[in-house]
């Protein structure tokens, strides 16, 4: 007996395919087999780039960090230096955030770090 292709349950699982792949481009959003490769490679870049995510912003961070630390004649590497020997424990989110948002309170905060150097 020949294996039924077209029933209740096979006929349900495309579908459902077919409704993640909504919103893909050209034939990846309607033909089964083309959506079902484009799922797979999405999910794949879905699950590095959650990783690559924290990656970028911790390189965005450092570079606010180090755009307001040049503002103060100071490196980048001065002022976590100094953070470090003062017994600061403040995040790169933390510190980019206070310097876009609360430059005086950067300020001193740069000036602390210079000191314990």
């Amino acid at each position: 007996m020949v294996r039924a292709r077209s029933g209740v349950t096979v006929t349900r699982g495309r579908k459902r395919i077919l409704k993640l792949t909504k919103g893909f481009r050209l034939s990846r959003h309607n033909l089964f087999r083309q959506s079902m490769v484009t799922l797979i490679r999405s999910r794949v870049y879905a699950f590095r780039d959650r990783r690559v995510r924290k990656r970028d912003f911790r390189r965005l961070w450092i570079a606010r960090i180090s755009a307001a630390c040049r503002m103060r004649g100071m490196r980048y590497s001065q002022l976590i230096a100094g953070l470090n020997r003062a017994m600061v424990i403040l995040d790169r989110k933390t510190l980019s955030e206070v310097a876009i948002h609360d430059p005086d309170t950067f300020t001193k905060i740069a000036e602390l770090a210079k000191q314990s150097l």
